[in-house]
């Protein structure tokens, strides 16, 4: 299931055995596997997405530079 989240700290992915690149801070949408997280995101006019360990994801969450939206039921 698909997740909407922000970004409000320092978020960061590799790809492949390259250097780290930033999340920009703003709104994202996560979704949950048992083994990572996939994070996508709009950048103006560039779309951006890659998966990452689901330990470093509950480690953004905790540190609170992922925030998940919550939604209240109708």
């Amino acid at each position: 299931m698909v997740k909407s989240a922000h970004i409000k700290g320092k978020v960061t992915y590799r790809e492949g055995d390259g250097a780290h690149i930033t999340i920009p801070l703003g709104p994202c949408e996560v979704e949950e596997t048992a083994q990572d997280v996939t994070i996508s995101w709009v950048d103006g006019e560039t779309h951006g997405s890659t998966a990452i360990p689901i330990g470093d994801f509950k480690r953004y969450v905790s540190s609170r530079a992922i925030e998940l939206v919550t939604t209240e039921p109708a």
